[in-house]
């Protein structure tokens, strides 16, 4: 297997029986401890109990199948290491998630943070992925996957602000308040390796250090026996009052804010909604960026491979759960959309009430034949309906860019905007949107592409790492199937680095 360089989001087979994964990052006076850590998944993306979590204080899986080797220095690089053999791996588990936090600090203090994919026997590298940070104190670096029987390896690169107590918590970790407590499950012996103190070290968040040996736990002194106490008067309780409405709490514990139209939309689909507002709330904040506020536009391909995704409503679901992003960074209601295949078209503005109608009316594709050119309207149409095939079948991703550019220079906005473009790839005028997207820097649009299953998604896949930009304001992932993957997943690596560019955009005077 050729080595290969990863950026953000892409992945790649793995061909190989077990695989090292490989942590590395330059000594540095000064700067924090980084532990890598290893979270075995089921299919429904959470551990089955504590022990599927691989750590230092845990190094070893029941099974055999994953084990954390250790941290080594050589020539002032340091390496934390996790080994996986995917053979012995339980046929429940799907996943395995490589995990990282910093001690003592954040992983913006880290230079040349790395991960490498090594062959088993820890000589061949697979595939290499550079990470940047900043106020992260854990990361998901990455992932091995099942799909369709066979292995994949998907360069992630999340970060989480709430330390990795944040990331064990998401896939089902038991996390106690406690200082004193552990991650480790009942009747699992603490495992100290040598040199590391089994006392939480200071500066580690409570919950992220682990195990304490249970003759270190002192037990609470009982209280001395008390007389029972003597029965009150008989008191005659007064009338009920009427009863009083309580206005909802303020703040994180009241749940999400109701949003213009919501009130209009069918009960299953308003309770879908509610929910994935709380899980988008939940995923900025791990981001720090409680209360972040943004204008939302959706754009979405329709060229005529997407034909398939269409049909079985894989893209109507993601409009339903997009319009939960929409409707929790931005409460008017309303969300911009367009679609391009050959060409771009400005689809009506999504209203929450009305999203029902919308997507009959709108998520539409596959309506053009080849042997067919017609100019003539297409009979049948309802108002506001756009002709399919005016857009075509091809992928010209660049004229939408250059549409969503010029309504924000025309509808200026006090909030930032987020773009949210979906594209299955087949990406090929590659020079045309690098062109849009550099020009795009100076404008207050944060453009988050997710690729859905397909490949060759070119500029937008290796944009992470071009240079000669004041801010990143390009982010991009893919996945096989992403009517497989769960809502939280999906909004935390959706809202991974907007609020990052939000931060450096303010910085650079764009905002």
């Amino acid at each position: 297997m050729t080595a290969r360089s990863l950026s953000k989001g892409a992945n790649l087979p793995v061909d190989v029986p077990d695989v090292r994964i490989e942590l590395s990052w330059a000594e540095g006076a000064g700067g924090p401890d980084i532990d890598a850590s290893a979270l075995l998944l089921a299919q429904d993306g959470r551990v089955r109990d504590d022990g599927d979590f691989v750590f230092y204080n845990q190094p070893q899986h029941t099974s055999g199948a994953v084990r954390h080797l250790g941290k080594r220095s050589e020539g002032g690089i340091s390496t934390d290491t996790v080994q996986v053999e995917l053979g012995s791996l339980e046929s429940a588990i799907t996943r395995v998630v490589l995990c990282a936090s910093a001690d003592g600090g954040t992983f913006g203090q880290v230079t040349g943070l790395t991960l490498r994919l090594l062959g088993g026997d820890g000589g061949s590298e697979v595939a290499r992925f550079e990470m940047q940070a900043d106020t992260e104190t854990a990361f998901i670096a990455g992932e091995l996957y099942l799909r369709e029987g066979r292995w994949k390896f998907r360069a992630v690169g999340q970060g989480y602000a709430s330390g990795l107590a944040g990331v064990a918590t998401d896939f089902g970790i038991t996390v106690d308040d406690e200082p004193e407590q552990t991650l480790v499950p009942p009747n699992r012996p603490a495992a100290v390796p040598p040199n590391r103190p089994a006392a939480v070290p200071p500066n580690r968040p409570a919950g992220t250090s682990w195990p304490v040996p249970p003759a270190a736990v002192t037990p609470p002194p009982t209280a001395p026996p008390t007389a029972p106490p003597t029965a009150p008067p008989t008191v005659t309780p007064p009338p009920p009052a009427p009863p009083t409405i309580t206005p909802p709490a303020t703040g994180p514990s009241s749940g999400p804010r109701l949003t213009k139209g919501e009130e209009r939309l069918p009960v299953d689909m308003r309770k879908r909604l509610s929910l994935r507002k709380e899980q988008v709330a939940v995923s900025l904040s791990k981001r720090g960026a409680v209360g972040i506020s943004a204008r939302v536009v959706l754009v979405l391909d329709a060229s005529g491979s997407m034909a398939f995704l269409y049909s079985r409503g894989v893209v109507a679901d993601v409009v339903e759960r997009m319009a939960a992003v929409a409707a929790e960074l931005d409460d008017d209601g309303e969300m911009q959309a367009w679609t391009f295949a050959s060409d771009a078209a400005r689809l009506p503005d999504l209203r929450l009430g009305e999203l029902p109608e919308w997507l009959r009316l709108h998520v539409r594709v596959g309506e053009i034949s080849l042997f067919r050119r017609s100019k003539k309207p297409r009979k049948g149409m309802e108002p506001g309906q756009v002709d399919m095939r005016s857009v075509g079948i091809q992928n010209e991703e660049q004229k939408a860019i250059a549409q969503v550019r010029a309504f924000v220079r025309e509808n200026p906005a006090a909030a930032p905007t987020l773009v949210l473009f979906f594209s299955d790839g087949g990406v090929y005028r590659d020079a045309a949107i690098e062109r849009e997207l550099r020009a795009a820097v100076e404008e207050p649009i944060f453009w988050q592409f997710v690729g859905l299953g397909r490949s060759n998604y070119g500029v937008l896949e290796r944009f992470d790492t071009l240079p000669g930009r004041r801010v990143d304001n390009v982010g991009f992932f893919s996945v096989d199937d992403i009517s497989t993957l769960p809502d939280q997943e999906l909004y935390d690596r959706l809202l991974s680095e907007f609020p990052s560019w939000v931060t450096a955009a303010g910085r650079a005077g764009i905002l």
